[in-house]
């Protein structure tokens, strides 16, 4: 097991379309998670949920979240990034994350599907300040 350097951690979070987990803590205090898709920003994670939504509730109100990505084949790796949470609404902002990150995932020919999809009132920008990474290559002791 090895920790990444910064430069490998942003390739490894920008690589192909690996999907993030999101944890927060419900207001009940019970912990949650959920997948999500998303890109970066220099050294910050964006991705969009709708205002209604309980990730966005909680996130809110927390103003944190926790959102680890993984690499589920031998020899295995993550990267967990423990942050602060901003929030914007502007709607001309949703609709370009939404379509970079329909880009990333479903490819440079839906981006604009994807973007006018997802990219629609009610729907947020959320931004993950990245407070402590960890990110760990190699996690089953073994390279390539």
């Amino acid at each position: 097991m090895r920790e990444m350097t910064h430069d490998e951690t942003m390739a490894f979070l920008s690589e192909g379309t690996r999907t993030g987990k999101l944890a927060w803590v419900s207001r009940s205090g019970a912990p949650h998670v959920a997948p999500v898709w998303f890109t970066l920003d220099g050294d910050d994670v964006i991705f969009n949920t709708h205002t209604d939504s309980g990730k966005a509730k909680s996130l809110r109100r927390e103003g944190r979240a926790c959102l680890l990505v993984d690499l589920e084949e031998p020899p295995y790796a993550f990267v967990k990034i423990d942050g602060t949470v901003s929030i914007e609404d502007d709607l001309d902002r949703v609709r370009s994350v939404a379509t970079t990150i329909g880009g990333r995932y479903m490819g440079a020919d839906r981006a604009e599907e994807f973007g006018a999809r997802n990219g629609v009132p009610g729907e947020l920008v959320i931004r993950l300040t990245p407070t402590k990474v960890t990110a760990l290559d190699e996690v089953s002791g073994y390279g390539d």
